[in-house]
């Protein structure tokens, strides 16, 4: 059993899709009032419901991922759980299509908040590729430093990094969990629940 952790969090999180997710509950709010407010006969209710139904799946997409890495464990906060691993449990990271983390039993846990940029990667491979042939017809240029990487790669990065250091402290041992995010999930169903009774009912 791990002790309490006096480290700060290194917290990960999508700004894009924190934005994203902040612009549609705008817009969710301001139709979903003008409906409540003007709306006659089941309108009123039928927004409610709606609103009941998609406001926690907004934020459950896009503003409550975020992955917090500190000295004894990573914590990853996915839309509908959230995963606590300490450094000893976790076996690998890999980055392909998506970010992930494995635990030693092989399990794959995605990294929602911290997306892959397909277009950023190939972005810097091909400024690493172009610094390598000037370099190649230039040997006595002093080489130029390299341009970094997508965000996504470097979080990626400095997680490996925190976890190679420390997977063998003794504040880092344990099993992985997992806990559901009921407070996100029971709204949801409930508002579509209603929502699938009040249209049934026309």
């Amino acid at each position: 059993m791990t002790s309490e952790t006096t480290s700060p969090d290194r917290i990960y999180r999508s700004p894009a899709g924190i934005a994203g997710g902040v612009v549609l509950l705008a817009l969710g709010a301001w139709l979903g009032a003008d409906a409540v407010l003007s709306g006659e006969g089941r309108t009123p209710w039928l927004a409610l419901a709606g609103l009941l139904f998609a406001v926690p799946l907004v934020v459950a997409f896009t503003i409550r991922p975020a992955v917090f890495g500190n000295d004894d464990r990573l914590r990853v906060r996915n839309p509908f759980r959230l995963i606590t691993l300490p450094w000893a449990a976790v076996a690998d990271f890999r980055s392909s299509y998506s970010n992930e983390v494995f635990d030693q039993a092989g399990t794959k846990y995605q990294l929602w908040s911290i997306p892959v940029s397909l277009r950023a990667r190939r972005k810097a491979q091909r400024s690493q590729m172009r610094a390598e042939t000037r370099q190649a017809r230039n040997p006595s240029a002093t080489p130029s430093a390299p341009s970094p990487g997508p965000s996504s790669d470097q979080a990626m990065q400095e997680l490996r990094e925190l976890y190679e250091a420390r997977a063998a402290a003794a504040t880092s041992q344990g099993e992985p969990t997992v806990r559901w995010a009921y407070e996100i999930i029971a709204p949801a169903v409930a508002g579509g629940v209603l929502l699938l009774v009040l249209l049934l009912l026309g």
